[in-house]
């Protein structure tokens, strides 16, 4: 506990026997606030000799780092032209793609937006935007509030075998825990709304945190009577309880809430020149209990339950002809189970186990009218009434050897499997860490993933039972120079592979899985 520093930005760096020295930067001390820091140390071999301790800010390279970038919460605060988005910082690195200025939608190397996982604290999000497109993973504004993050993964390829069921990216967001000494509030107006945090302590081991936020642009423009200006309105909430049962056992309570409306009526659209018009309802909801436990000092687990749901009720209409494009009406819901195990064999052998199950219930009542698509081929009316359930799951393990004081190779193989179309597939995950110099590295990995279709399209019609799983394949190359402690320099070289995607032979260039919310004509999918 440090008492007494001035209001500011500060570095924090710590070292201790038998760990790796770490630099933390970004650490803002507010007037009357209590700032936490959290810096996990790297084990490391010692001798009894003379030795000199210099922190660095980049952690030692692992194997399973390869096109791995990390951000800390102040790192997204002010970075320019995010506006506190996660997402949009993502956007800056090289292996990102955005779709446009509107959407939060990622491109990770090629990939479809539906290709990408986002986890809070362990728990897998669906989508964390605000008006999320169904079945994928954007939107046009974030629903995070930046000063819940304590830090950021973003694994952009090739990641390790605890993942799965996703072909290109993996996004680990790790949420801030409370004030453990007093009760604190503030109050946030933005652009992306107005809203406010409290925070405190829970008892003498443990704390909560609540935030909730509400957009303005509807009030404003009531307010004003400006007319027939379209101006959608949303909100959301999050919740984070945290309690340490024993110094070895620690349980927190995740909470994640979105709701977003537009009502834009015909008036509206002719107005404003545009091409649809209609009503949209989006709800959003998370939450889950996670249990992190330190058996002994060679095992660590960490386990999740969670459940996750989303509503969808819209109704659009050509703003021409006045025709019904759209009638949808879903609930999507799954409940998952997750369990990772690290086992600390020896000090050079390190065993990463455990799996997930999820079962999904979904309901569609939904209608597509008769209109052309994107290319201007007649699309007929298609309506469909569907309660489709799932299971799917996998399991993994990956053992992680150091045969070499510089040398970390790491090997892994995951089974996973979809109750749809009963497939089963086995992904081999490995990579390659050596350590050229103190401060030059390369790395190398690759493996195979799959991912299962969305249910929004596999419910449409029973053929598409025979509709395999796309599968991708990673191969990367990664080069790693600290110039100073404060720079670093990473050249990466990858290959991407896809096949098994379901295509219209007639319109092999329309992706079916981007165009969800369309006409599908399911029995022509390959």
């Amino acid at each position: 506990l440090l008492d007494g520093l001035p209001a500011g930005g500060y570095t924090l760096r710590a070292s201790f026997i038998g760990y790796e020295a770490q630099a933390m930067a970004d650490i803002v001390v507010r007037p009357g606030r209590v700032s936490t820091a959290d810096i996990t140390l790297n084990s490391s071999a010692y001798t009894a000799a003379e030795v000199e301790v210099t922190a660095g800010y980049y952690s030692a390279v692992k194997a399973e780092d390869v096109s791995v970038a990390a951000f800390s919460g102040e790192e997204i605060r002010r970075s320019p032209g995010s506006a506190g988005d996660v997402s949009r910082i993502m956007m800056v690195l090289p292996s990102v793609a955005k779709v446009n200025d509107q959407s939060n939608s990622l491109i990770v190397r090629g990939g479809s937006p539906m290709e990408n996982a986002f986890f809070i604290d362990g728990i897998e999000i669906p989508n964390i935007n605000h008006f999320p497109a169904q079945g994928s993973s954007g939107g046009p504004l974030g629903l995070l509030p930046v000063d819940l993050i304590r830090d950021v993964t973003f694994s952009a390829g090739a990641f390790p075998a605890r993942h799965g069921d996703r072909l290109s990216s993996v996004m680990d967001i790790s949420f801030r825990e409370g004030d453990r000494e007093r009760i604190l509030g503030q109050a946030d107006l933005n652009f992306a709304g107005f809203g406010g945090l409290l925070e405190g302590p829970l008892g003498a081991s443990g704390s909560w945190l609540l935030s909730a936020r509400r957009s303005y642009l509807d009030l404003l423009a009531s307010a004003i009577d400006i007319g027939t200006s379209v101006a959608p309105w949303y909100g959301d909430a999050a919740l984070k309880v945290s309690y340490e049962l024993t110094p070895s056992h620690r349980l927190s309570i995740l909470g994640l809430w979105s709701d977003d409306h537009n009502n834009p009526d015909l008036e509206a659209a002719v107005e404003n020149d545009m091409q649809y018009y209609g009503r949209q309802d989006i709800y959003n909801y998370s939450g889950g209990l996670a249990w992190r436990a330190l058996w002994n000092e060679h095992i660590l687990s960490s386990t999740t339950l969670s459940y996750t749901g989303m509503e969808f009720d819209e109704e659009f209409f050509q703003t021409g002809s006045g025709l019904q494009l759209l009638l949808n009406d879903s609930r999507e819901s799954w409940v998952q189970l997750r369990s990772e195990t690290r086992w600390k064999m020896s000090p050079t052998v390190s065993l990463d186990f455990g799996g997930d199950a999820k079962s999904l219930r979904n309901r569609y009542d939904n209608r597509y009218d008769a209109v052309p698509d994107e290319l201007g081929n007649p699309q007929p009316e298609f309506t469909f009434q569907q309660i489709a359930s799932a299971v799917q799951g996998g399991l993994y393990a990956t053992a992680v050897v150091n045969p070499l004081p510089a040398l970390t190779v790491s090997a892994g193989l995951r089974a996973q499997y979809t109750e749809w179309n009963d497939a089963v597939s086995l992904q081999p995950r490995a990579s390659v860490a050596l350590q050229l110099s103190e401060l030059t590295s390369v790395s190398v990995a690759g493996g195979v993933y799959t991912q299962a279709l969305p249910l929004l399209l596999l419910a449409q019609d029973d053929a598409n039972r025979r509709l395999d799983n796309p599968r991708a394949l990673h191969g990367v190359v990664s080069l790693s120079h600290l110039f100073t402690e404060s720079t670093r320099l990473t050249l990466e070289g990858y290959v991407k592979e896809y096949d098994r995607f379901p295509v219209e032979p007639d319109q092999p260039s329309l992706f079916l899985v981007d165009e969800l919310s369309r006409v599908l004509s399911v029995n022509r999918c390959e």
